[in-house]
Order: C-alpha cells, then structure tokens, then sequence
C-alpha cells in the first residue's frame, strides 16, 4: 500500500519519537524509506540556526540512517534548502512517496499557530496522505 514512505526529520523531539511509527509502517508495508531534511534559507537580518550547517544537516542524516539500519530498515537521505513546508510536499513529489510522516509540535493547534504551522501547510499541499504523529 505505502511503497515509498517519506520522512522528513529535524532535531525536534517530535521528529525523534516519530521515528518508531515510521520503522513499523516501513516494516509493515515493506517500504522505500527517504529521510529528508529540510535547511531553510538564512533570515533576511543574516541570521542562521544550527540546522542550516551542511555539517549538521550531514550528522543528523546518518544518525537516522544508522538508527534505522539498525532495525534492519535501508533508507535514502536527502538534503535540500527552501521553505520546509513547500519543499517536503516538492520531493513528495518528486519521488512519488505514498505517504508522509511527520510529527507534530502542536503548534498549529492554536488560531495564532495554525498558518505558520509546517505540519498544517504541508497537510494542505501535500500530493499524498500525510500521517501525524503527535
């Protein structure tokens, strides 16, 4: 049913406790697993965070690939810089994955929340289903 699942990470603790719901879907339905990252572009003040390090984004990339091969789960990595919202839902398409799975900060459960929320956007763009982990 999900021949090609994509998740897209970030240091977050949502990110890592969605990791267990991906391994079981992957195992289940014996998927292709794409792990992506997303780096965001610096601020127009100049201004960068720590995820916007190639080196970071590299490191953070094969510690996920190592926690799933450890499971026996094979994964492809991709890195990519734009909009995380926009670009999740781009190379959803691009690799024609049947399922997105992200987890959720919450922060789009509140009025002021909901459109800066990348989970809501990329619910609302996304070319396939979209499973949530809270």
């Amino acid at each position: 049913m999900f021949k090609t699942v994509l998740f897209p990470i970030d240091r977050s603790r949502e990110s890592q406790q969605a990791a267990e719901t991906v391994a079981g879907v992957v195992k289940i339905h014996n998927s292709r697993l794409i792990l992506l990252s997303v780096v965001e572009p610096p601020a127009e003040d100049g201004t960068t965070d720590a995820m916007s390090s190639p080196e970071a984004i590299a490191e953070l990339l094969t510690t996920a690939k190592n926690l799933f091969a450890q499971q026996g789960i094979e994964a492809d990595a991709i890195e990519r810089e734009g909009k995380p919202a926009f670009t999740i839902c781009d190379v959803a398409d691009e690799v024609s994955a049947d399922l997105i799975v992200m987890g959720c900060r919450g922060l789009g459960l509140t009025d002021e929340g909901v459109s800066d929320s990348v989970t809501n956007r990329v619910i609302n763009l996304s070319p396939c289903p979209v499973l949530i982990v809270p």
